[in-house]
């Protein structure tokens, strides 16, 4: 049984060899890559699967819908219901999406306990996860990680340029409104 379990780590460990110089040729893996939560095995499979385009999609709302991560809804009139989220989609990225973002919830746990800085994104998910159970965050946390895989798919940048971006987008629109 042991010969088993080590035959198997080492196919595990040649195609992880095999993804990784997969990745090293493609710009959008390296790209996604930045992304909290986003690993080796996320990243590949998310360029598999989009081809790495996704202009196809309207926005990021639909990008995210296209793994099941939003959740579906019950609204009538002006009264808006949320349920659960649809599960309508790729059942492996989606899994892989969740896990992803139980990491960063769990690594913004242990940098909060710790008194490390979080960033924006694992503060937004601990101020989630304080209103509402764990899973529930994880999921929300999972849809907004699609999202920003859609923004760094769109425009072709790094996620940590993305947020310097908005800020600057930021800046632009108070200068514009102050200066009216």
């Amino acid at each position: 049984m042991s010969e088993a379990i080590r035959l198997l780590e080492q196919r595990i460990a040649h195609l992880e060899l095999e993804l990784s110089a997969l990745v090293k040729q493609s710009p959008a893996c390296q790209e996604l890559l930045t992304v909290p939560g986003i690993g080796l095995l996320t990243a590949t499979a998310m360029v598999a699967a989009t081809s790495g385009e996704v202009g196809h999609y309207r926005d990021a709302r639909h990008f995210a819908s296209w793994f099941g991560l939003t959740p579906k809804e019950f609204s009538s009139g002006s009264t808006r219901r949320l349920g659960r989220i649809s599960k309508r989609g790729d059942r492996y990225l989606r899994m892989l999406l969740t896990h992803g973002a139980r990491a960063v919830l769990r690594s913004a746990v242990v940098a909060k306990q710790a008194g490390r800085q979080v960033d924006g994104l694992k503060d937004w998910a601990l101020r989630v996860q304080s209103r509402t159970n764990h899973n529930k965050a994880a999921c929300a946390l999972a849809n907004k990680l699609a999202r920003i895989c859609y923004a760094v798919l769109r425009d072709h940048e790094p996620y940590g340029k993305l947020s310097v971006r908005e800020e600057n987008r930021k800046t632009n629109r108070t200068a514009y409104a102050v200066a009216i």
